[in-house]
C-alpha cells in the first residue's frame, strides 16, 4: 500500500514556545534593513515519489524599520526535492519600493518536477472518480497512478505595480511564460529499489486516465505532450489591508486579463481574466479576525490546452491546481479543472498567544475554515462513445488548522481539511508557510 508520512521540523517556532514568557505584541524599532526571517526544513516520505527533502526560507529589508511588521522587500528561497525525481526550486523577490520609487516588483522563477501529478479529468464531477482503481485491496484496482502524470515545467513571472491613488489603487503589468512537459508516469523509475510486492503494475498492464484521454482523442495530440506558454497581463488592484503577514481588516480586491500565445502552437492563444476579492474583519483587536476569499478565473476567448487549465494566477504568484492546499483544502489537487472555475473561502483566525523573545516577536494562532468551490465553464471536448458524465456541483471542504510566526512574517502553517463528497477525495493534511489568503 501506499505509504506516506509527513515530517515538518518546526525549530524557530517551538524552541521560542519553550522559552517564552507572556506579553502584548509590540512594534520593535530595531527592525531595520535586512533580516532572515527564518527558515523550515521539510522531510517527508512516499513509497511512490521517495524521500523528501529540502528547506525553505524568507529573508526580509524592513527598510528604516517603519514597514515593521510589514517588509519593504523579501526574499523566498525554496528548494525540495524527492530521491526518485520530484522537486521544487523556486526563487521569488518582492520589492514594494523598486529602485527607490513607489513602483512595486515582483519577480518569480522556477523549475518544478512532478512524477506522480493529480489528474482526474474536466469539468469537476463530471469526470467520475473511482477510488477502486487506485486501491490495491479493490477487485477493480489498476493503479496507484491511475489517476496521475508525470510533468516537468520551469515558470517565471515578472510584475509591476503602479501607484494610482495612495498607493490603495494601482495598475498591473506582467508576463510570465512556462515550458511544460506532459507524460505518463514513469513506471519503471518509481518501481525502483521497491520489492516486488509494492511495485506498480507496468503501463502495458495498466492504462491510466491520462492515456486512456490521449487514445480516446479527448486529449489531443497537439497538446499531450505539453508545450510553452507566454503571458501578458494587465489590471487593476484596490488594496486597503492593515497588515500584509495576518490582515484584520481592509479589503484586496483585483481583475486581471491575461492573453496567451502560445510559441509552440497559435491555435492555443487565448484571453481570460480572472477576479478575487479578499475582506478581512476585526472581531478582537490584535487578536480574532474572519476573512474570506472569492475567486473567478474563467476563459474570454480562444482555446486552453489542457496542461494549463489547473492554474490560479494573482498578481502575486502563481497557484497550480484548484483543490488542494492553495484553494480547497480537503479536495483532492486538481479536481475543479475547467475553462471557468470559482472559488470562495471563510476562515475564522484566533492570535491566542503572544509574546517576544529578545528583539523577536512570537504568536501561535488557530484557525477554522470551509472552501467551496464549482466548474461555471465546461471545458469542450470530443466524448467518445459511453463516455461517463455526471452532473457538476459545489465540491466543499472544511477543517482548521495552527500558524506559528517568528517575526510577523515567518509564519508555520498547518492545516487539515476534510472533503464532503468522496467524490472529491477523503482529507489532506498540508504544511507549509503562510496565511492562505
Amino acid at each position: 500500500m501506499k505509504r506516506i508520512l509527513t515530517l515538518s521540523i518546526l525549530f524557530v517556532a517551538l524552541t521560542t514556545f519553550v522559552f517564552a514568557q507572556t506579553d502584548t505584541t509590540k512594534v520593535l524599532s530595531n527592525k531595520k534593513g535586512w533580516k532572515f526571517g527564518g527558515g523550515l526544513p521539510a522531510i517527508a516520505f512516499d513509497s511512490d515519489t521517495g524521500f523528501k527533502y529540502g528547506a525553505l526560507a524568507y529573508i526580509n529589508n524592513y527598510g528604516d524599520g517603519s514597514w515593521y511588521p510589514n517588509y519593504q522587500a523579501q526574499i523566498y528561497l525554496e528548494a525540495t526535492y524527492t530521491t526518485k525525481g520530484s522537486g521544487i526550486f523556486r526563487a521569488t523577490y518582492d520589492d514594494k519600493k523598486f529602485l527607490g520609487s513607489n513602483v512595486r516588483l515582483i519577480g518569480d522563477i522556477g523549475y518544478f518536477t512532478e512524477r506522480g501529478l493529480d489528474f482526474y479529468g474536466f469539468n469537476g464531477y463530471e469526470a467520475n472518480y473511482n477510488s477502486a482503481f487506485a486501491d490495491e485491496l479493490s477487485a477493480d484496482y489498476k493503479s496507484r497512478m491511475y489517476y496521475r502524470i508525470e510533468r516537468q515545467q520551469i515558470r517565471g513571472l515578472l510584475d509591476f505595480q503602479f501607484p494610482i491613488y495612495e498607493n490603495k489603487l494601482r495598475a498591473v503589468a506582467g508576463y510570465s511564460f512556462y515550458g511544460i512537459n506532459v507524460a505518463p508516469v514513469n513506471v519503471d523509475k518509481l518501481n525502483k529499489g521497491k520489492a516486488e510486492s509494492e511495485m506498480l503494475p507496468a503501463i502495458a498492464d495498466s492504462t491510466s486516465l491520462y492515456q486512456s484521454y490521449v487514445e480516446g482523442g479527448i486529449i489531443g495530440a497537439d497538446e499531450k505532450d505539453g508545450g510553452y506558454i507566454n503571458h501578458l497581463k494587465t489590471g487593476i488592484i484596490w488594496d486597503t489591508r492593515d497588515n500584509e503577514a495576518l490582515p484584520t481588516s481592509g479589503i484586496w480586491s483585483e481583475v486581471l486579463l491575461i492573453g496567451s500565445v502560445d510559441a509552440k502552437n497559435t491555435n492555443y492563444s487565448y484571453l481570460m481574466a480572472t477576479a478575487t476579492h479578499r475582506q478581512y474583519f476585526s472581531l478582537i483587536k490584535d487578536r480574532m479576525s474572519v476573512a474570506y476569499r472569492l475567486i473567478y478565473s474563467g476563459k474570454i476567448a480562444g482555446d486552453i490546452p489542457f496542461y494549463m487549465l489547473p492554474y490560479y494566477m494573482n498578481t502575486k504568484e502563481i497557484r497550480d491546481g484548484f483543490g488542494g492546499s492553495k484553494t480547497l483544502r480537503g479536495v483532492m489537487r486538481n479536481r475543479v479543472v475547467g475553462d471557468g472555475v470559482a472559488i470562495g473561502n471563510v476562515e475564522w483566525r484566533w492570535r491566542f498567544f503572544n509574546t517576544k523573545i529578545g528583539s523577536h516577536d512570537f504568536y501561535i494562532a488557530l484557525s477554522a475554515f470551509a472552501d467551496a468551490g464549482i466548474v461555471t465553464q465546461k471545458y469542450n471536448f470530443v466524448k467518445p462513445t459511453n463516455f461517463y458524465q455526471a452532473d457538476e456541483g459545489i465540491h466543499l471542504g472544511y477543517g482548521g488548522g495552527i500558524r506559528f510566526a517568528y517575526d510577523q512574517n515567518m509564519i508555520v502553517a498547518v492545516d487539515y481539511g476534510m472533503a464532503k463528497d468522496k467524490q472529491d477525495g477523503s482529507s489532506g493534511l498540508y504544511i507549509g508557510l503562510g496565511w492562505l489568503f
